[in-house]
Formats: structure tokens, sequence, C-alpha cells
């Protein structure tokens, strides 16, 4: 038989996994496949399973937020063979599971798996650690994930331009500077994101509409910090147009970058705490690993 290692976070979603838990696992069963199950007990935990365990399986499963699947990615970019991954989005945002077209049913996720075609995907690396599909720094960085998903859901936008008003008395530009190609950008930036995904924060677009997540490319965008307080409504509303205004905000795209700040600024890696630096290489890994996905990328 072929051998299937499924890691599951337990208290993601509110612990949501165990209400198909068991369906899964027959799919699991029924598809060919010998099933070693792991339900992490603390952060950092899939990383380990998988850098430890990865290489002797065919198949391996992760179940959780966006957090789990970068554990699970973050072990097997560790190993030398890598099996394909498979992803059963749990959490309350899940960017990467919406970008690759996966539904929020469950179970209809794990007949995907079975069924679906394992594409290849670039992999971000942020220092010694690895992201999935964003690193970002500054004012914004956690507003997406501190938003209530039921508030996204009623007024859309505008929920994050209003949980961003909330710290508008709190915002400190951070001065940054950024290399790239031939390239040297510096400047105070209110927030900035490195990104590989085409739905960021539960907004698909945010970052652009022509992302390919497997072209060896991040795209960067950097929000300016401007003298004149009256100005910040105009930089909220050009981060969430398509069209972006260069006066507020700045986008390119590339391989790799080196970055600079003054002083230490802390990062959030796949919507999660990823350190505090204040130098730091970025670089990313062309289809690095192969998800199953209901898109297929070309």
């Amino acid at each position: 038989m072929k051998k299937l290692l499924f890691i599951f976070n337990p208290f993601s979603g509110k612990g949501k996994i165990k209400n198909s838990l068991s369906e899964i696992i027959y799919l699991f069963n029924k598809n060919g496949y010998e099933i070693t199950i792991q339900a992490t007990q603390c952060k950092g935990e899939a990383t380990t399973i998988v850098e430890k365990k990865g290489k002797d399986y065919d198949l391996i499963v992760c179940s959780g937020g966006d957090g789990t699947l970068n554990e699970t990615i973050s072990g097997l970019m560790k190993l030398e063979q890598r099996p394909p991954i498979g992803y059963i989005p749990a959490g309350s945002t899940n960017d990467f599971g919406a970008s690759i077209g996966l539904p929020k049913n469950m179970l209809r996720t794990a007949e995907i798996i079975m069924k679906g075609q394992a594409n290849p995907y670039d992999i971000g690396q942020f220092g010694d650690q690895y992201f999935v599909y964003v690193a970002a720094f500054g004012a914004f960085s956690d507003v997406s994930y501190m938003t209530p998903q039921q508030t996204k859901n009623l007024i859309g936008h505008q929920a994050y331009v209003l949980e961003a008003m909330k710290k508008i008395g709190t915002i400190k530009p951070i001065h940054m500077l950024m290399e790239y190609d031939d390239q040297i950008i510096e400047g105070d930036y209110l927030f900035g994101m490195i990104s590989n995904s085409i739905s960021v924060g539960g907004i698909k677009g945010l970052i652009g509409y022509n992302v390919s997540m497997n072209d060896g490319l991040f795209e960067v965008m950097l929000v300016k910090h401007l003298e004149n307080p009256l100005e910040f409504p105009m930089i909220l509303s050009n981060l969430l147009a398509k069209e972006k205004d260069p006066k507020y905000i700045t986008t390119f795209r590339c391989s790799a970058m080196k970055i600079h700040s003054d002083q230490p600024v802390n990062w959030t890696l796949d919507g999660e705490f990823g350190g505090e630096r204040c130098d730091t290489s970025v670089l990313i890994h062309k289809q690095a690993v192969s998800i199953i996905s209901a898109n297929v990328e070309k």
C-alpha cells in the first residue's frame, strides 16, 4: 500500500476537523493509503515531524490554518526528496487554500487531494525561515488576521479600513533600504509585503491580478509614509485599489532581495510572528514543492 502521513492541528478553526476526521480517514484508506496520523500538540511540531519522517511517505497531507501549512512545508524544504503535499484548510483566513482553489468543505478538499493534480509552487525563504505566501512588516501586517471573519463577510474591504483606522494613533514609519537586481530603494514605509499569493488577508487581488505562484518571482508592495495625516485615507484606498498610485505605494517583482532597517522590525510570516530583524535576505525557491490543487498552474 502507498503510505500517507496525515498531520492536523486539532485546535485550528475551533477544531472543525473533528467533524470530518473519520470520513477523511476512510476516504484515504479507500484510495489505497496506509495512514500515519499525527495531531500536533505545540507550535513547530509539524516541522519536526515532516523533517524526521517525511521522506518515508508517498504523500503528506496537513490540515490546519496557514501556520500549520507553513510548518509542514518548512519541514519539507529540509528534505532532499520531497513527496507531494495535500492541504485541507481549517483556519479562519486560509489565504493559500483560496489561492489554489480549494473549497471550504473539508471532505470535498480531501477528495481533491485523492483525485487532483500535484502542481509545482514557489516557496520563499526569509533568512533561515520559510514562508509559503507572504512576509510582511509594519502598520497593517496584523490587520488582515485581527479583523473578525464575520465582519469581513458583512462589509468586505471596508472591514480592513475600519480595523486599520483603530491603529492610526500608534502608526510609526519604518526606515528601510532594499536591494534587488541592480536597484536600491530607500525610504520611510508604513507597511511592506513580499508575497507569492493570489489571496492575502482574505482578499483576492490585493497585490494584483496577474500573479503566478510558480514563476520564481515575488510580488513586493511598499506603502509609503506621508507627512500629511489627512492623506491617510487615500493610502488605505490605494492599498485596496486595483491600480496602485505610485505616490502612495511602490510595487515591483524580484526573485531575491536584501533588506536593512535602522531599528529591529517585527515580521509576519504566513500570518504568524516571524521574528524581529534589522538585516535579512529574502529569496524564492522556484517550483520547490508539489501541492495538489484544484487549479492547474500553466
